[in-house]
């Protein structure tokens, strides 16, 4: 194997592990008698997810397969290479092809992770209350309808460039910058920030949805979940780097960018209540892990920092938001992914390396062209969320009964407990 399909696989590997640090990190923040649940959520995206990937989803965001005008850049043949059996074959046979074949299946691997962690980062916003089987049909469909196109209209190239729309917005509208989204602001953040907004809305609130409701069962099962998310982050944001000089600076940032979000939320935090809280660090890392993420390789250092600062502060004020608007985003998922990865995102049309608003073009290009996929992608999703969990609530129930979510739904939902005493 070449290096870089090496690297690939490596990186892939961290971004699957990100995806049970998530379990660790939404497990701990619910209640003790939901814990399981929560955790399954996760899991049972990594099962579907990464199955319905390899079958037909990686060739949906594979945009380079021609097809009617009206569909380019929009959406692949899913059914152009059911299962990558070609590919496989191909990379079996060895030969001339099996290196092509080679980067195919790694790209594949990869890619696949970043679908699972997607979906599974949704889960968050309906803890407490969400049975196991409707969240596994919701999550099935999202991916296909939602998560799959999308990734192709961020993350599709070939020989020439970028394929899908949102790679090609910039020169489609005549200007000299391109959209930045190097590992998923807009894909994965905004994607799965906007779905779980809408499911919160679909679900309602909690019993006794309160602050008091919201304190965290487990505080190191949190910090666990937060370090094992910040270790794959890594591989996360620099897997498709393989030149060295971007690749460094992308884990340059990503180790400065959540460790100035850590900054940024303790400091909100002492203003508020005048004590810094564990829970409120590994959110600002993580706040500042989700805003890095479209704009790593496109920052230098200094404004690196600027933006972990800014996420951990604007995201430990917009989590309170639930509380005055009246939604039970019960984890926090809108305040951190939503509002970080729109931040994140918008952020580059300032100061970006060499196209920024302040830091190159003197112009608002860049800005345009990171604002418009933010907001196709956070309506698009939101849209498609809000009429999926409308239509599997009305039909099979989405919610559990409020007396099973009163008592602890682990035990109903999956027969276990996350702590036995006996």
């Amino acid at each position: 194997m070449t290096p870089d399909i090496i690297w690939l696989l490596i990186t892939a590997a961290l971004v699957l592990f990100m995806t049970p640090g998530l379990a660790f990190f939404y497990g701990g923040l619910v209640k003790a008698s939901s814990v399981v649940s929560m955790m399954m959520l996760s899991f049972g995206a990594i099962g579907l997810i990464g199955v319905l990937w390899v079958l037909y989803g990686a060739n949906m965001a594979t945009l380079t397969d021609g097809g009617p005008d009206w569909i380019k850049g929009v959406v692949g043949n899913g059914l152009s290479d059911f299962g990558q059996v070609d590919a496989a074959k191909a990379a079996f046979a060895g030969g001339e092809g099996a290196v092509d074949s080679a980067v195919v299946l790694a790209s594949v691997a990869f890619g696949g992770t970043f679908a699972i962690i997607t979906v599974a980062l949704i889960s968050g916003a309906i803890a407490d209350r969400a049975r196991f089987f409707p969240w596994m049909l919701f999550s099935g469909l999202f991916a296909t309808l939602v998560y799959f196109p999308v990734a192709g209209w961020v993350f599709s190239f070939d020989a020439d460039g970028m394929t899908g729309w949102i790679g090609t917005l910039g020169s489609d509208m005549g200007l000299d910058v391109s959209t930045i989204d190097f590992a998923g602001g807009t894909a994965v953040h905004i994607n799965a920030g906007a779905a779980a907004l809408a499911l919160a809305l679909v679900l309602g609130k909690r019993v006794g949805f309160s602050r008091e409701l919201a304190k965290p069962h487990n505080v190191p099962l949190v910090l666990i979940g937060a370090a094992i998310l910040w270790f794959g982050w890594f591989g996360f944001n620099t897997g498709a780097a393989v030149d060295v000089g971007p690749g460094t600076l992308i884990f340059v940032n990503t180790l400065v960018c959540p460790a100035a979000g850590i900054l940024g939320w303790i400091i909100v935090e002492h203003f508020k209540s005048g004590k810094a809280t564990s829970v409120g660090a590994a959110s600002g890392a993580v706040a500042g892990l989700v805003a890095i993420t479209p704009a790593c390789v496109a920052l230098t250092p200094v404004w690196a920092i600027v933006l972990g600062l800014l996420a951990g502060g604007v995201c430990a004020a917009a989590i309170e938001l639930k509380y005055k608007l009246g939604f039970d985003d019960s984890l926090d998922v809108v305040g951190i992914h939503l509002v970080a990865g729109i931040l994140g995102t918008l952020y580059l049309g300032f100061f970006a390396i060499d196209t920024g608003l302040f830091t190159g073009g003197g112009n608002l290009d860049q800005f345009i062209v990171q604002l418009i996929p933010a907001v196709a992608v956070g309506a698009y999703s939101f849209a498609v969320a809000f009429v999926l969990g409308t239509v599997i609530n009305k039909t099979i129930g989405f919610r559990i009964k409020e007396d099973e979510e009163a008592a602890g739904i682990d035990s109903v939902l999956h027969g276990e407990e996350g702590y036995s005493f006996s």
